[in-house]
């Protein structure tokens, strides 16, 4: 271990020994190979040409230099010395220092300066010349391709239909499918064995050139290393510059006059083909998204559609579990005996200062609350528990499947990188015990001691929403007070009610507001933890959000479903917090408050986001390109003197859009929805039906701003979901739990089946059996006794029925989660995680890989020499014919290929 020094700066100028022209033209990713030959096992060649594109406008002034990344920064044009145009001087030292560092690593560089009525827009065009993507390539191990792969990407729903022979509604011809390759890391000794490597314009695919600029950018420093001057993060957040961003592949309106599909960029044909309304009956073009955004952003649209489709057959199991409801609303006995009581059952006061009520008054409430208090709930408690279970199992089959089909299935064991700001701040380096090199490390200890400061940080931030919840439950409490003093008779009866469903609005206003302070906290805990890996940041990030908003969003529901009304007391003997007296469950019991306060908060929720999503970004971009007017304007080539007049050019276009926030609050939102509909469902049997119409149009927005909206992210590889899929699995544990405790001690269902097979199979007089009569010494004006909820005698005490009926909602728990978690072990262990035709492929890809890159091998061949006769001899007397060599390779004329003869250990040596 040793410390750190200061990067030189000449360390960063040292390349591959390759001659850098600037003249050169790379290529778009959808003109990927003009003519890509596939080598078939029978020796059949057979070419695919691609369609003729447009001419490319992310060019340089030469008209082929491509554009890689755009660098803007604003000026204004109050100062007569453009030297001296910035804000801050120190921001025109470390902007011209980094600029000469990102020239001296070999970038091309072109400035243009477009002015505007207040300010002057700088524009720095960078872009990558072949030596510099050989070596970065490299260095980041970008995969390249070896091989075309004849796999078609079919759905389990498309395979269904397909085998019934049913047509498919929902698939559509999407043009210009993206091929898929066997890949394997690139090598600059080994460039003539990859696919396309005689055109050095369109090797390397567009994305991959952003991520190379990206890496560039994201280690280059600016001032002192020791104090975190480096990369094109810290320059931003410093306001340096003021965007950074790789460029759209033209615009995504279609052409017109209307041209053949098959002419589309990858960006027009994702916006006809994806983000359209029109399309939300279709299949995802995952590959397309994949190609455009990168492996990242397509897994998240992959899961997203993946989880909405199991949603269907969760909402109509849902739905029909309400309908049943809506049956026994008509039917139910108890329900009748509550409307026809009359004044039989006077209940005892709600408050200190409230009346006596009859019971009968509140038979709507009772009969709205059979709609998700039924038997129907035990079953779609177990059914959502298995469906979520099962869920999760075959979406890891998916994402292996995905995974592997896009070359990412090892990225994070084998191929991940330490962070760029990682690397610069790192105080010292270790060598790897894996690999043997020297990396950049961060004590452990000192890891620690942080990771422990963010946690205490974590848990005041839980607290503050504990706090929140009692003033949620204070204000319910005092503000139906209030109202029941000083309105009339009608109100008063509802003041319960009002105070429900505005503390219920209230609490979902207080989640929102502390979700926005807690993520900008979460944000700056997570980089002073200093984690190694891009993705072990995220995860740490991810893990904090998630802990708050959990709490954030589900302590108040749980508060219901479990604490409200279990510390009331009785008549005579009640318990208070802060002088106020404690809740009580409403007229219609706690299950139907908790129905309605996740209505409010799932469904609110999701109306304000997808308001948001829908209205804030186009008011956003309104705005900003009404301060970047699209009028002509005079733009300034660098070394020019004369000014002419110019269209909006590409990187100006998209500098007037958005820029792109990542996955965190789009994942976030889902996983939150996917807790509601699983941990309560046994209270709202229609939340998988809301969430269901809520992810249509989810689908669809998330589409539009990405392909319409928002500039174009930097593509970001994955092998999965990564801590999110851990995440969800905690989350249909905890399901099972909840749902066992919420049908046992919250629901009616057992209190119910214990009455029909100790008293009255037909259920009457339930009513009366869970009603108990106030105590003796309990005064009030009226001098009859009252009822309330309860199993209790005429002293307060519990009856003996209590406690039977205790033992049997503990049994139940237990019963209700072993069935529930065996069933779920079972499909566990008879769903592998990777399917069975995807090990063939790996193990398929890891050989012809090791092939590819051998020094003394061709791809299907291991040669020894003095023995090319004899195999030929055997191979003629077997009737059997050689495989021809690899393209661009011949066999060494002194060597033979191994006979079939030669015994299976020998074999296995050679290979």
């Amino acid at each position: 271990m040793k410390k750190k020094g200061e990067l030189v700066e000449g360390d960063s100028t040292t390349l591959i020994d390759m001659e850098t022209k600037p003249e050169n033209n790379y290529g778009s990713i959808t003109m990927l190979f003009t003519d890509v030959k596939i080598r078939h096992a029978d020796s059949v060649l057979i070419s695919q040409n691609a369609p003729c594109q447009p001419p490319d406008c992310n060019v340089f002034s030469d008209g082929s230099t491509r554009v890689d990344f755009v660098l803007v920064w604003e000026e204004p044009l109050s100062s007569q010395n453009e030297e001296s145009a910035g804000v801050n001087p120190a921001h025109l030292k470390w902007r011209g220092q980094f600029l000469r560092r990102l020239k001296r690593a070999g970038l091309l560089q072109e400035q243009k300066k477009v002015v505007q009525a207040k300010t002057r827009v700088c524009f720095v065009l960078l872009s990558a010349p072949w030596s510099v993507l050989c070596y970065y390539a490299e260095e980041i191990n970008l995969r390249v391709p070896l091989q075309v792969v004849n796999s078609p990407n079919l759905t389990w729903s498309e395979q269904m239909l397909s085998r019934l022979s049913l047509p498919n509604p929902m698939l559509q011809d999407v043009p210009n499918p993206p091929p898929c390759f066997y890949t394997c890391e690139f090598r600059t000794n080994k460039l003539q064995r990859f696919l396309g490597s005689d055109n050095e314009e369109t090797f390397f695919k567009t994305t991959q050139r952003h991520q190379v600029l990206y890496e560039i950018l994201a280690r280059t420093p600016y001032g002192s290393v020791s104090k975190g001057q480096v990369g094109i993060d810290r320059l931003l957040s410093e306001q340096v510059f003021t965007d950074a961003y790789p460029l759209h592949e033209g615009r995504f309106k279609l052409p017109t006059p209307q041209m053949s599909p098959q002419s589309f960029s990858v960006r027009q044909i994702l916006y006809a083909y994806w983000a359209k309304w029109s399309c939300w009956t279709r299949y995802q073009p995952l590959d397309h998204i994949r190609e455009y955004f990168g492996e990242k952003i397509a897994l998240y649209f992959a899961w997203l559609g993946f989880y909405t489709a199991w949603l269907v057959p969760a909402s109509l199991v849902g739905t029909l579990i309400f309908l049943f409801g809506l049956w026994l609303m008509f039917t139910d006995v108890p329900a009748k005996e509550v409307c026809e009581s009359g004044g039989s059952f006077v209940m005892c006061p709600t408050c200190n200062i409230c009346s006596t009520w009859n019971y009968s008054s509140i038979c709507l409430t009772y009969k709205a609350g059979i709609l998700f208090d039924n038997g129907g709930t035990v079953f779609l408690s177990v059914f959502m528990s298995l469906w979520a279970i099962t869920f999760l199992e075959y979406w890891k089959r998916t994402c292996s499947a995905l995974s592997h089909r896009w070359n990412c299935s090892e990225f994070e064991d084998i191929e991940e990188r330490p962070r760029p700001e990682f690397t610069a701040m790192a105080p010292m380096t270790m060598r790897n015990p894996v690999t043997g090199l020297e990396e950049p490390y961060f004590p452990e200890n000192q890891r620690f001691n942080r990771t422990l400061s963010g946690c205490m940080v974590i848990v005041v931030m839980i607290t503050a929403v504990l706090i929140c919840l009692i003033a949620i439950i204070l204000y319910r409490s005092i503000v139906g007070i209030i109202i029941y003093k000083s309105s009339n008779s009608f109100v008063s009866f509802s003041a319960g009610k009002i105070a429900s469903i505005t503390s219920s609005v209230l609490n979902l206003l207080l989640i929102l507001m502390l979700s926005r302070v807690y993520f900008a906290l979460a944000h700056i805990l997570t980089r002073w933890e200093m984690h190694r890996t891009q993705n072990k940041y995220e995860d740490m990030f991810i893990l904090k959000v998630f802990i708050f908003q959990f709490v954030n969003f589900y302590s108040s529901p749980v508060y219901i479903a479990f604490f409200k009304g279990r510390f009331v007391g009785y008549p005579g003997n009640y318990n208070t917090l802060f002088g106020v007296r404690n809740e009580d469950c409403g007229a219609g019991g706690c299950l139907i408050e908790l129905a309605q306060e996740l209505l409010v908060i799932m469904v609110g929720k999701q109306l304000i986001n997808n308001i948001q999503e829908f209205i804030v970004p186009k008011l956003k971009s309104w705005w900003q390109k009404r301060r970047m007017s699209p009028r002509l304007r005079e733009v300034k080539v660098e070394g020019g003197e004369e000014t002419q007049r110019a269209e909006v050019s590409p990187w100006e276009a998209d500098h007037q859009l958005l820029e792109c926030e990542g996955l965190l609050s789009e994942y976030l939102e889902m996983v939150i929805q996917f807790g509601f509909i699983t941990i309560f469902v046994a209270a709202c049997p229609l939340a998988p039906l809301f969430a269901l119409i809520n992810n249509w149009v989810e689908i669809r927005l998330d589409a539009q701003k990405f392909v319409t909206e928002y500039r174009r992210p930097v593509v970001e590889r994955a092998q999965d979901i990564g801590i999110w899929l851990p995440i969800m699995q905690f989350i249909t544990h905890a399901a099972v739990l909840t749902n066992a405790f919420l049908i046992a001690f919250t629901s009616s269902f057992l209190p119910r089946l214990y009455y029909r097979y100790t008293r009255d199979r037909t259920l009457s007089g339930f009513v009366n059996f869970t009603l108990a009569t106030s105590p003796g010494n309990y005064s009030r004006e009226q001098s009859a006794p009252c009822r309330y909820l309860g199993l209790r005698d005429e002293n307060g005490e519990y009856r003996p029925e209590y406690f039977h009926l205790l033992a049997i909602q503990l049994s139940f728990v237990i019963i209700f989660e072993h069935v529930v978690f065996f069933i779920g072990r079972l499909i566990d262990m008879m769903v592998p995680d990777i399917p069975e035709e995807v090990e063939i492929k790996i193990k398929r890809e890891h050989y012809m890989a090791k092939e590819a890159l051998a020094e003394n091998r061709t791809v299907g061949k291991t040669m020894i020499p003095g023995e090319r006769d004899a195999l030929s001899s055997s191979l003629r007397q077997r009737g059997t014919r050689p495989s021809p060599p690899l393209k661009n390779e011949s066999p060494p004329p002194n060597l033979k290929e191994i006979p079939e003869e030669t015994d299976s250990d020998s074999r296995q040596q050679l290979r």
